[in-house]
């Protein structure tokens, strides 16, 4: 299941790009088009001095569009003296969401654009904001952290050279990190503020929570690692909990399912209440997690658990499978169905999101970046 979509994604960006790279005017023409879009947005909008532009890697569905909303909206509140602005980094979000890939299930057709349209548009002539902070929406500090950081640097180095060196000079630039950015800190705080809401649960019966991972060779800063210290802050709390990802190897669905049958928590028919340990709930939260795929072979027939853990590719996943069908698959010793999904992505939780606006905060008191004529900083 992920795997296609991945590949489909894939084709259609490749498609997309090949369209452009044969039509350099129309290229060009969209460039001016989103920059012009951009700068009118911050012309108007401009309050104050000092902005922050949050970065995601973004979504197509109405859900995520409103935790956006709600973020953007608690910012707004907590840094009153900031003009507040949301990126995505995904540009297949950003057409998808422009296009309107969910609209048949009620969601709103977006226009999203990528952090340098806005970076742009914070250094035009009378705007020019003194102070600039750009925090990371991303859970771990991965690869998607990594373009976030690569943004920052080709605006305070002018790759473009169509900004003003003397501004770029003086401008302060502030970088807020993503949510579990350290291991003492970070996973300890995200651990007991996601206790606080789900002991309930994990008292009688098992909460898994399922991030994205990054695949190994792009595992970046080897920020998986994340993953599995937070499963471990979790169970210093109570054993009941569990983190798996959809693209971190030995973390796949199955793995988690062989921990907790070690734990022997799948001998009382306990139910598993899934989350997503995502900034939304987007695509993932709703095929991956509690969508209603499986192996196309099982189609219309009945299996078991037994069936499906028999599909285990080469890496130990099991495809086209999502963790709600496989956690409540016959024979796997739990329940698990509609009922124990919580939709909600972290940026929909409160406490969870004060996590990373503690981030912005301290990025405000920090010392500003030196990215200024140094493209890779020691």
């Amino acid at each position: 299941m992920k795997k296609t979509r991945f590949l489909a994604a894939a084709l259609l960006a490749a498609l997309t790009f090949g369209l452009v790279a044969c039509d350099p005017m129309n290229e060009q023409y969209n460039y001016n088009a989103y920059q012009r879009a951009v700068n009118e947005t911050v012309k108007s909008q401009k309050k104050n001095n000092k902005v922050i532009l949050l970065v995601a890697f973004g979504s197509t569905w109405q859900q995520a569009f409103d935790a956006f909303d709600a973020t953007v909206d608690a910012y707004k509140k907590a840094f009153p003296s900031y003009d507040v602005f949301l990126s995505f980094s995904s540009a297949i979000c950003i057409n998808r969401a422009a296009a309107g890939e969910n609209a048949a299930d009620g969601a709103e057709v977006r226009n999203y654009y990528a952090p340098p349209f806005w970076l742009t548009a914070f250094a035009q002539k009378n705007v020019m904001y003194k102070e600039i902070v750009v925090q990371s929406l991303q859970v771990i500090p991965g690869e998607e952290y990594t373009r976030v950081i690569n943004y920052i640097k080709d605006f305070a180095n002018n790759a473009n050279g169509d900004l003003d060196d003397d501004y770029l000079s003086s401008v302060i630039l502030k970088l807020g990190v993503p949510l579990l950015q350290e291991e003492n800190s970070d996973v300890k705080a995200v651990a007991q503020a996601l206790d606080a809401l789900y002991k309930n649960q994990a008292s009688k019966d098992v909460v898994a929570f399922m991030g994205h991972g990054n695949p190994d060779s792009y595992d970046t800063y080897k920020a998986n690692i994340r993953y599995t210290q937070l499963e471990e802050a979790l169970q210093e709390i109570n054993p009941h909990y569990f983190v798996g990802t959809v693209d971190m190897m030995e973390n796949f669905k199955p793995h988690v399912y062989e921990r907790m049958a070690e734990a022997g928590l799948n001998k009382g028919n306990l139910k598993v209440y899934l989350h997503p340990l995502m900034s939304i709930d987007g695509d993932h939260g709703h095929n991956d997690m509690a969508g209603d795929d499986l192996p196309e072979k099982f189609a219309g027939k009945s299996y078991t658990f037994a069936d499906l853990m028999a599909e285990a590719n080469e890496e130990g996943e099991v495809e086209d499978c999502s963790w709600k069908v496989f956690f409540g698959a016959n024979g796997s010793g739990f329940t698990c169905n509609n009922s124990t999904m919580i939709e909600k992505g972290l940026l929909e939780l409160p406490t969870i999101r004060q996590i990373w606006m503690n981030h912005t905060q301290n990025a405000i008191n920090g010392e500003p970046l030196d990215y200024y004529h140094s493209k890779n900083p020691e």
